[in-house]
């Protein structure tokens, strides 16, 4: 990403300079973010800035609303990082703030309805959650990543969003349902409604 639009409405901490967090465990650097210290605040971007950024990018589905979304999101952990509640694992919370900034910027793009559309009545097929859910990276070889992130980017938006909060933020179907105000079972229908068009059209590029 170019370093000029990282952080675009705001300072770029750390970056490009000798900082001293870096190398220090995780909780270190966010106590020191807590008391406002611009260094560990950068290290943090540093370390977790690819990640939030391909999270609102297979959300958004354009790289310059992923940027936008992205430097948003960092703005937000330094007015936030004090309520951080350290019983939470840290990248899961700030994938959670990510989440919402892109959910919030999808239903500004509907204007005021809902980003995420009910599902039509009938039996939803409920997958129990993983008990060690893995990023939607994780999953595939590198060689596969650009065709699957293409292929996520051209779902509807109604699949697409809640299949990223789930393989990608980890969040449970509970969590996502209450994200996008909708029931669960309308998450989990639409979750393998997503992933069955998602394996189509995979399947139909690779003939």
């Amino acid at each position: 990403m170019d370093a000029k639009r990282n952080m675009a409405k705001g300072p770029q901490p750390g970056i490009g300079g000798n900082n001293q967090t870096e190398g220090l465990d995780l909780e270190i650097v966010i106590e020191r973010a807590r008391g406002h210290d611009v260094e560990a605040i950068g290290e943090i971007y540093h370390r977790y800035v690819r990640r939030i950024f391909g999270l609102c990018r297979y959300m958004l589905g354009s790289r310059e609303s992923a940027e936008d979304a992205t430097s948003e999101v960092f703005l937000k952990l330094q007015r936030s990082i004090e309520s951080y509640d350290s019983s939470i694992p840290f990248p899961g919370w700030l994938l959670r703030v990510a989440g919402n900034q892109c959910i919030d910027v999808l239903r500004r793009r509907q204007r005021g309805r809902r980003a995420i559309v009910e599902v039509e009545d009938g039996t939803a097929v409920i997958e129990p959650a993983s008990s060690e859910p893995s990023p939607l990276g994780a999953a595939i070889s590198k060689e596969e990543r650009a065709k699957v992130r293409d292929a996520i980017a051209r779902l509807p938006e109604n699949y697409r969003v809640p299949l990223v909060l789930r393989y990608y933020s980890e969040l449970s179907y509970e969590e996502i349902a209450q994200q996008l105000d909708v029931e669960r079972n309308n998450v989990a229908t639409l979750i393998f409604r997503a992933k069955q068009e998602l394996r189509r059209r995979l399947r139909d590029r690779s003939k």
